[in-house]
């Protein structure tokens, strides 16, 4: 937990920012709204959306694709 009360995880694949978090029972978490460290090793940043996150320190946690496809095209 950081002190601003967000989550900060260790990834093992490179999710993607906006994609859902998830925890084992596929309860929601939060939503992944940054992604920093090195390449081979990132971290993510959850901003969680449950009571008491603190609950789930140490504990395995997925990441689940948001439904957005992208960037829209824009029209000329």
């Amino acid at each position: 937990m950081s002190s601003s009360g967000n989550m900060i995880l260790k990834a093992e694949n490179l999710p993607r920012i906006g994609d859902e978090v998830i925890d084992e029972n596929l309860k929601p978490i939060g939503r992944i709204f940054d992604v920093f460290g090195p390449v081979s090793f990132p971290y993510v940043a959850v901003r969680p959306t449950v009571e008491e996150p603190n609950r789930f320190i140490n504990r395995v946690m997925y990441a689940v694709p948001s439904s957005k496809s992208g960037r829209k095209k824009r029209k000329r």
